[in-house]
C-alpha cells in the first residue's frame, strides 16, 4: 500500500491511497467463502460452491465489490497509522480507480483533532451570581407545601379560576357523536389548561348545574383538524382549602415541631439547590471561557454528524409522543431552517467543549482507573434501572464501552479546570469549588421542594 496525506484545514486532512492488486486477494477470497455460504445452487453445499460458479451466478464484480468494501477500512485504519492522524468521526471515501486485476485507488477524508494551545488555567476568571436566599423564596416553598396539603370543600357559588369542578362533556361534530368524546363526572382544575382549548373559558362563571356549548378543534382521532361542539354540565364547584400556616402545620406537613423549625430547614435546602446552581454557571462559564481563549475550531464532520444525531433524537423523541416534527415546529413557531441553525449551534459548541476537555486531559496527562470506570457504570446502571452487569453488558455490545472511559476522562478535566480557574460571585467574594462539589448532590426532597 502507499498512501499521502493533504492537510486541508486545521481539522481536516485528505489521504490518497494505492493499493496493489496483490494485497486485496485476502479480501477476494474472503469475499467468495461468504458468498458461497450465503447463496443456495443445486448440486453444491452452502460454503461449497466453487469460484467460477459463484462468478457465473452472481458475477466476478459483486466479488469484487464486496472485498473492496471489505479491504477498505484496514487499509484506511494502516495509512492514518503511518501518517500519524488522529481521526475524528466518519470517514467520507470516494473510490477513484479500481479494475479487477488492477490497483484499488481512494481518497478518505477526514475530521482530524486539531492542536490547540491552552492558555494558563489560573488567569482565566468567571463571574457567578452570589447566593442569596431571600425570605420571599421561603414563603413561595412554603405556599406550595400549603398547596399540597390543601383540602377541597364544596360551595355554592359560579365557578372561578383556581377552583375545581366535577363536570360532564359530550363533543359532536355536525351533530355526530365523536367517539370517545363523552365523559362524566371529570374533576378539572379552572384555569388549568389541561383538557379541551375553550373549556376553562366556558365554564369560568357558571354554577353548579348549569350547562353551556362552546366551540373547540379536536387534535386526534377521526375528526382531528375539525371544529367540535362540545356542551359541558357542571355538577360541583370546589375551592381549596389552605391549612393555617403555623406549628401545627409545620408537624403535619415535616418532621419539625415548629414552623421556625421548618423555616430553617426550607432556607438550607434552598441554599444548597443554590449552590448547584452556583456549581453548573461555573463550569458552564470557565468552559466558554476556555474554548474562546484556546480558539477551538469546530470539525465540519462530526458537527454535521452530532446535528443530523440529534435531529434524529428529536423525531424519536416526538414519535413516542405521538406527535410530528411538523407539530413540535408549529407549537414554537419555528422554521425548518430556525431548527437546523439551533441544532447545528448545539452541536458545535458541544464537539469544542468536548476537544478542550480531551486537550486538558492530555495537557494534564489524567488516566482512568478500573475502580473510576466501575463507579461510573454502577451509576449509570442505577439510572437505567438495570443491574450493573447488564448493563456494562449491553454497552460492551453496542461498542460504547470505549466512549465511558472517555467521558470519565473528560469529567476529571472538567474538575482540573475547576479547580484552577478563579470563581468568583457577583459579591466579590471568592468561590469554593470544593464547597461547590459538596453540594454537587442536592438532596432530593430539596430538588422536589424547589420545584414546587
Amino acid at each position: 500500500m502507499k498512501s499521502t496525506v493533504e492537510t486541508l484545514s486545521s481539522t481536516r486532512v485528505r489521504l490518497d491511497i494505492e493499493v496493489p492488486f496483490a494485497e486485496l486477494e485476502p479480501s477476494v477470497k474472503k469475499a467468495y467463502r461468504d458468498i458461497s455460504a450465503q447463496v443456495t445452487i443445486p448440486g453444491f453445499r452452502r460454503g461449497k460452491v466453487p469460484a467460477a460458479v459463484i462468478d457465473q451466478r452472481v458475477g466476478r464484480e459483486a466479488i469484487l465489490g464486496e472485498a473492496v468494501q471489505g479491504a477498505i477500512p484496514e487499509q484506511l485504519v494502516a495509512a492514518m497509522r503511518e501518517h500519524d492522524v488522529s481521526h475524528l468521526g466518519r470517514p467520507d471515501i470516494q473510490i477513484t480507480e479500481f479494475a479487477d486485476g488492477q490497483p484499488l485507488r481512494f481518497t478518505a477524508e477526514v475530521d482530524v483533532r486539531p492542536k490547540l494551545t491552552l492558555p494558563e488555567l489560573s488567569e482565566i476568571e468567571v463571574t457567578v451570581d452570589a447566593i442569596q436566599v431571600a425570605d420571599e423564596d421561603v414563603d413561595t416553598q412554603l405556599d406550595g407545601l400549603r398547596q399540597r396539603f390543601a383540602t377541597l370543600k364544596t360551595v355554592d357559588r359560579p365557578a372561578q379560576r383556581g377552583d375545581y369542578v366535577q363536570i360532564d362533556l359530550a363533543a359532536t361534530v355536525d351533530g355526530e357523536e365523536v367517539p370517545g368524546g363523552t365523559a362524566s363526572n371529570l374533576s378539572h382544575e379552572v384555569g388549568s389548561n389541561q383538557l379541551l382549548p375553550g373549556l376553562d373559558d366556558s365554564v369560568a362563571g357558571m354554577s353548579a348545574g348549569e350547562s353551556a356549548t362552546f366551540t373547540t378543534k379536536l387534535v386526534a382521532g377521526d375528526y382531528a383538524g375539525r371544529d367540535a361542539e362540545v356542551a359541558v354540565t357542571v355538577r360541583t364547584v370546589k375551592e381549596r382549602e389552605l391549612p393555617a400556616l403555623d406549628d401545627e402545620f409545620a408537624s403535619m406537613a415535616s418532621e419539625f415541631d415548629t414552623l421556625d423549625e421548618l423555616r430553617d430547614d426550607l432556607h438550607g435546602r434552598l441554599e444548597r439547590v443554590r449552590r448547584v446552581e452556583q456549581l453548573y454557571s461555573a463550569r458552564d462559564k470557565a468552559l466558554e471561557a476556555l474554548v474562546q481563549r484556546a480558539d477551538v475550531p469546530a470539525p465540519e464532520g462530526v458537527v454535521r454528524d452530532e446535528t443530523e444525531g440529534r435531529r434524529q433524537a428529536m423525531v424519536d423523541q416526538l414519535e413516542r409522543m405521538g406527535a410530528t416534527m411538523e407539530d413540535y415546529l408549529e407549537s414554537e413557531g419555528k422554521t425548518e431552517e430556525q431548527l437546523e441553525g439551533e441544532l447545528r449551534d448545539s452541536a458545535e459548541e458541544a464537539t469544542k467543549i468536548q476537544l478542550v476537555l480531551d486537550a486538558v486531559a492530555d495537557a494534564f496527562e489524567i488516566q482512568v482507573t478500573d475502580d473510576e470506570y466501575g463507579r461510573e457504570v454502577v451509576q449509570r446502571a442505577s439510572r437505567a434501572g438495570v443491574a450493573p452487569k447488564e448493563y456494562y453488558e449491553q454497552i460492551v455490545r453496542a461498542g460504547l464501552g470505549p466512549q465511558v472511559y472517555i467521558d470519565v476522562r473528560r469529567g476529571k478535566a472538567l474538575g482540573r479546570v475547576l479547580d484552577r480557574v478563579t470563581i468568583v460571585d457577583t459579591g466579590g467574594q471568592r468561590v469554593s469549588t470544593e464547597a461547590l462539589r459538596e453540594s454537587d448532590q442536592p438532596d432530593p426532597d430539596a430538588d422536589a421542594t424547589a420545584a414546587e
